[in-house]
């Protein structure tokens, strides 16, 4: 009977060590995140730095971006660099268009790399990208994927955008876990079966690349029933920005996908 009470003892303690090490010490690591609107500043991605503990937060989403580049969108390290601008009502200011047909992702990642080598931030160990909800040249997976090499890539799709900034990250960050969130449920029906046809891309792209997706969309507990298309419902204070109660409800399903898919 003793023995088997010191192997039972014995059992449950080894159990509880092979149960620590599935969730890793996140104070350790380094976190970066990339998107739009929603995820620009500290939003949902600060609840999951909080929950989960990250060292050090490098954010680089911007308003109004996309996945997709601009014909005449410029590169982060070019000698005439405009800047970026999530501006978005009306203007026929050049220098102010520039910068908006600069905020897209391949330029927030060409930034956010400049920020590490410069040692602002630490390279990162996590990264997730939060964004497609104002893109509109969506592309093909299938022709984004061609080939081994972004050289011939067309960023100018959402496809192709998404492809160059996820495989970048990956080859200058190789020992890095990247994360792709969906867009969630805004309060249009229209703009959610658009949202569709993008996640479908997404999926394509990510398991092509073999990293995770999270599902926000279908499981953050943000739905279009419960939302209206332009004001403020459940979680969404104009039917499409969470408030800061939606903000949270998204951090802490992004930070438990984190935590229970990091290995």
């Amino acid at each position: 009977m003793r023995k088997y009470i010191i192997t039972a003892i014995m059992g449950l303690f080894i159990n509880s060590s092979q149960a620590q090490t599935l969730y890793p010490n996140f104070s350790k690591m380094h976190f970066g995140c990339d998107g739009n609107s929603i995820t620009a500043g500290n939003q949902w991605s600060k609840t999951v730095v909080d929950l989960l503990g990250f060292a050090t937060h490098h954010n680089v989403a911007v308003g109004s971006a996309t996945w997709a580049c601009y014909p005449d969108t410029q590169e982060f390290t070019s000698d005439d660099f405009a800047g970026i601008s999530g501006g978005w009502l009306p203007t026929d200011d050049k220098t102010e268009l520039q910068m908006r047909h600069n905020n897209v992702s391949k330029v927030h990642i060409q930034k956010f790399i400049s920020e590490v080598e410069s040692g602002e931030y630490p390279a990162p160990d996590v990264f997730v990208f939060s964004m497609g909800t104002n893109d509109g040249n969506l592309g093909s997976a299938s022709e984004a994927l061609k080939g081994k090499s972004l050289e011939n890539v067309d960023v100018n799709t959402m496809a192709g955008g998404a492809r160059w900034s996820i495989q970048t990250i990956q080859e200058k960050y190789p020992d890095c876990r990247i994360f792709v969130c969906t867009p969630i449920q805004t309060g249009s029906v229209e703009h959610n079966e658009l949202n569709l046809e993008k996640i479908e891309i997404l999926r394509q792209i990510c398991q092509a690349l073999s990293v995770q997706m999270i599902d926000c969309y279908s499981n953050s507990g943000i739905t279009e029933k419960f939302e209206e298309p332009s004001g403020e419902g459940r979680y969404l204070r104009d039917g499409l920005h969470p408030d800061v109660d939606g903000q949270q409800l998204m951090g802490r399903y992004i930070a438990k996908e984190i935590r229970n898919n990091y290995y």
